[in-house]
């Protein structure tokens, strides 16, 4: 059987999944493309897929729809003709190499941090006033990788003092070390990046115990997705 119609229960369900208050409340979200929705099913986390033609998911509850309904349920102007309901990952405990963002606000900055974080061993992201991990560009930013990670959101200031191990290493173009000459203490760290205007709050800044800069040439200052993979990957290399 077919799905025609957007009343159909199972499509008011999903489209509800458009406001963070209801992903928050049912711990559901929705990934779309065969990328995302089999990087899904391959964490054990897809619950239903809805597409326009039969996929290949034995186990998973599979809905079709029509292709209109997929146009009028699809995030993207060009629908891929398949998407699915996901349960959000189960916490997990804090890694030893953190990732804390402070406001980041750009769903493509912070799907290229999440990337970067799995690609260079930051196994826990916390997020404290970020635009929402399961908003739509922010998941197609992160090509899966929000499956793979331990996400957190939570007041920074109340993680740290919950984990007063963990040595923070700020992000502040003007004034922190240059990158080169800079070496993590031994032991669980933490890099904190901020808002793409702002930067990171100076009473944060002021919890850190370095603050760190990518020399640059010509320009003042870089996108804080990419200044984020140029530190996490440098100091990946020198563990």
């Amino acid at each position: 059987m077919q799905i025609t119609s957007l009343h159909n229960e199972k499509i008011a369900d999903l489209l509800r999944l458009d406001r963070k208050k209801v992903r928050d409340e049912t711990g559901r979200f929705v990934v779309e493309g065969p990328h995302l929705v089999g990087e899904a099913v391959a964490s054990g986390l897809c619950e239903t897929v809805l597409a326009t033609e039969a996929p290949d998911f034995p186990g998973i509850e599979t809905v079709l729809v029509s292709a209109s309904v997929m146009a009028k349920i699809s995030a993207t102007f060009a629908p891929q003709g398949i998407l699915a309901v996901v349960r959000k990952p189960a916490a997990r405990p804090v890694a030893d190499r953190i990732l804390l963002l402070d406001g980041i606000q750009d769903p493509g900055n912070l799907g290229t941090l999440l990337r970067s974080a799995l690609a260079f061993g930051f196994g826990t992201v916390v997020a404290d006033g970020c635009v929402d991990y399961y908003n739509q560009k922010t998941l197609r930013a992160t090509q899966g990788a929000i499956f793979r990670l331990n996400l957190m959101e939570a007041p920074l200031e109340a993680f740290l003092a919950q984990n007063a191990d963990v040595a923070v290493y700020g992000t502040d173009p003007h004034d922190g070390i240059p990158l080169d000459s800079f070496i993590p203490d031994p032991g669980r760290f933490a890099l904190l990046f901020g808002n793409e205007g702002a930067g990171v709050r100076p009473e944060l800044l002021a919890k850190a115990r370095r603050n760190v800069r990518v020399e640059t040439a010509d320009v003042e200052s870089l996108n804080v997705g990419v200044a984020g993979a140029i530190v996490m990957h440098r100091l990946r290399a020198r563990e």
